[in-house]
């Protein structure tokens, strides 16, 4: 790979992870990033480089650093990378004590237009997958790597460090990552999460002590499930999922399993060119099982009054869906 490619992606490295750093820097660094294909994927070998420099201790750190510094010890394939770890040290080496030491970062606010999916790379590595019409903020502190799902959907694969948990918050919700890949979805007050490596705990903070076998309170969730959190009942529900499933968005599908037709509805609406309204109240209790390609919303509207009793009318701006008008 290019040497000052990859010169660029330590840079832009440490400025990411520089507690004062300005907001704008994520939007600069996503442009950058879409410049070129191979600027990604210099950053994403440079953050696993960083990530594994941040375990050594200084003394390890100024070897590997002697080590790099003599090219002619290293072997010519190497080169690039010998350049980019050198750079990393220089550049990053008091990222590496502070983030040992858990500084406060300052607060990120991430947001994907309609029908936009989007891809983040947070300060430790981890990586979220933003889907359409989504706002996620994020704030690492001493203790604590925390982001919030405003609304919308997120994919998070968690570099995990048992010292600085990563705990995501979604309404009355909060997940928190064991060494985990999993996906939020947050529709009002709604979530579901889908676990599709390791597993994460999911606590109700508005659950009364006691409460767990009522499907209240907390519980652990593993690889291969789906928990759903009722915000009429504050009750946590437990079904089966594959990560297929699970991560069908990112592929331009929808999936849902049993779920209310507003709900639906609602995260159609993150992919829709036309908002579409349910007019009557009645309708948003309907359940709903399938797939909905963001691709042919209008076509699965255009079939929807053969799976419940409504109709469809649209103009040039909305979709409303209405109770069949009787004859």
């Amino acid at each position: 790979m290019d040497e000052k490619i990859l010169r660029a992606a330590a840079d832009w490295w440490t400025r990411l992870r520089d507690p004062d750093g300005a907001g704008a820097t994520m939007e600069q660094w996503l442009e950058w990033t879409g410049e070129d294909e191979r600027h990604l994927e210099a950053f994403e070998r440079v953050t696993e480089l960083g990530n594994r420099l941040g375990t050594l201790d200084e003394a390890t750190r100024r070897q590997f650093a002697r080590d790099f510094a003599r090219p002619a010890d290293v072997p010519r394939r190497w080169l690039p990378l010998a350049a980019a770890a050198s750079a990393v040290l220089a550049l990053a080496g008091g990222y590496l004590a502070w983030s040992g030491l858990g500084v406060d970062t300052a607060p990120q606010t991430y947001v994907s237009a309609v029908a936009q999916n989007r891809n983040i790379t947070l300060p430790d590595g981890s990586t979220v997958a933003l889907g359409g019409a989504s706002t996620l903020a994020m704030r690492f502190s001493h203790g604590e790597r925390r982001v919030e799902l405003a609304g919308g959907e997120a994919f998070f694969q968690v570099v995990h460090n048992p010292q600085r948990p990563f705990v995501v918050a979604a309404g009355n919700v909060s997940i928190r990552d064991v060494g985990t890949a999993f996906d939020v979805r947050r529709t009002g007050q709604r979530v579901t999460i889908a676990v599709t490596q390791g597993r994460v705990q999911i606590a109700d903070h508005d659950a009364a002590p006691g409460s767990h076998a009522a499907g209240k309170g907390s519980l652990e969730a593993v690889a291969g499930q789906l928990v759903s959190y009722d915000p009429s009942t504050s009750a946590m529900s437990i079904g089966s999922i594959t990560p297929e499933q699970a991560t069908a968005w990112r592929s331009d599908r929808l999936e849902f399993i049993d779920e209310p037709l507003g709900v639906v509805i609602a995260n159609v609406n993150r992919y829709s060119t036309r908002p579409v309204r349910i007019a009557d109240a009645g309708l948003e209790t309907l359940t709903y099982t399938g797939t909905i390609k963001t691709g042919a919303i209008d076509s699965w509207l255009g079939a929807l009054p053969q799976v419940f009793p409504l109709r469809v009318s649209e103009d040039a701006h909305q979709v409303t869906l209405a109770k069949p008008e009787h004859k």
